[in-house]
């Protein structure tokens, strides 16, 4: 392990510990803050990780290890209607528990449909993490990892906190950064081969790119264009920059 990915796993694990002491109280300010947050979530989705799949697609299929040119796309769209499957047995259970007139029971619902968004945001964080330590993040890298995929777990873990602030404070934030540490432990001490590096990649990719528009695009009466506009175009920019002179 990098001391560069040593420090994007403590800031990563530091996100879910301490997420609403860090956001700002004021609805106004949070508002812009997860506006500028969103901006950048969408800039690296576009400028980094679509373009980091065709090059993990192009670079296996030089490799013969895959037949055709669209696997690891197909590998992303199963994440992508994972997490989506996921999320609407989540909605439809809370729909379910809004409407049950027993106050016990609707309880009971919502607390199972919380570890239910948990276990597999853990899970999903495990698999960032795991694919942030492969990379063997060092120097400007860490801050590039740090601010986009930082950003992006701030949005999830406060909607988390949102739906069901008691169980995120008691249990959701410790789980899910057990998560993080899990993964980080995997990615120190285990190596996989390229193609099933690229196969997690693709299907994180996948996930992420669903969770960032329904996490991190603000709804119309919250968002604040421009600081989705600045953190999309700065971002995006910075990005581009690091390409052009560093060679990622």
């Amino acid at each position: 392990m990098t001391i560069g990915a040593f420090v994007v796993g403590v800031i990563l694990i530091t996100i879910h510990l301490l997420t609403n002491q860090i956001l700002p109280s004021d609805r106004i300010k949070r508002d812009r803050w997860l506006s500028f947050s969103g901006g950048i979530a969408a800039a690296y989705i576009f400028v980094y990780v679509l373009p980091a799949f065709h090059e993990e697609q192009a670079s296996l299929q030089d490799t013969d290890d895959l037949a055709m040119e669209s696997e690891l796309y197909f590998v992303g769209l199963i994440g992508m209607l994972l997490f989506f499957g996921i999320q609407n047995i989540v909605n439809r259970s809370l729909n379910r528990s809004e409407k049950e007139s027993d106050t016990a029971q609707a309880k009971a619902i919502e607390n199972r449909v919380f570890w239910v968004q948990i276990i597999f945001f853990s899970i999903y964080n495990m698999l960032i993490s795991f694919v942030v330590i492969q990379s063997q993040v060092q120097g400007i890298q860490v801050a590039f990892y740090s601010s986009a995929i930082g950003l992006h777990f701030f949005a999830v873990a406060h909607d988390m906190w949102r739906e069901n602030s008691e169980m995120y404070n008691k249990y959701g934030r410790y789980v899910l950064a057990a998560g993080i540490v899990i993964g980080w432990l995997v990615g120190s001490f285990i190596t996989f081969n390229t193609l099933v590096l690229a196969v997690i990649f693709s299907f994180i990719s996948g996930a992420m790119i669903l969770n960032v528009i329904k996490y991190e695009m603000p709804e119309e009466r919250e968002a604040h264009f421009k600081w989705f506009l600045t953190g999309a175009v700065g971002y995006a920019v910075i990005v581009l920059m690091l390409k052009f002179f560093f060679d990622w």
